[in-house]
């Protein structure tokens, strides 16, 4: 148990890690699946109700995006579209990247500066994520 104890570990936190940012990515539509999941819960639809609800939120969201790209004429209204959905997300890997480092480093600096990091990772992988479902014709001048 002691030889398998740390590498469990170590593969438990890269995957929540991984969690975290996966979910951090995507961070509209899982805030909003996660809203109006706690919504239904509290309205009286019960776990599996608001579960599906938000599921069903979640999804139309995302699926709302998908659309609003394939169907925007213009080049920067794509790109309002894109920014709409990856400036949470740049936000929720600030605020998971500093939460996960306050645990693991005292200066209040090296926090900032790593959380600051997360931030950026977090905002392109979105970006690129997001700019991936646009399509792939060449949009009008604007």
């Amino acid at each position: 148990m002691i030889i398998l104890g740390p590498p469990l570990i170590i593969l438990v936190i890269g995957l929540f890690c991984w969690l975290v940012f996966m979910l951090a990515a995507s961070a509209l539509p899982v805030f909003v699946g996660m809203t109006i999941a706690v919504l239904g819960f509290h309205t009286g639809a019960g776990l599996l109700g608001g579960v599906a609800m938000g599921l069903l939120a979640g999804g139309l969201t995302f699926g709302v995006a998908r659309l609003a790209l394939a169907l925007a004429p213009w080049a920067k209204v794509r790109l309002l579209i894109v920014l709409l959905y990856v400036a949470p997300a740049t936000v929720a890997g600030y605020s998971a990247t500093y939460g996960i480092v306050l645990m693991a480093m005292p200066s209040p600096i090296w926090q900032t500066i790593f959380a600051v990091v997360g931030a950026i990772a977090v905002g392109i992988t979105a970006f690129i994520r997001f700019t991936g479902m646009a399509a792939p014709g060449p949009a009008g001048q604007w």
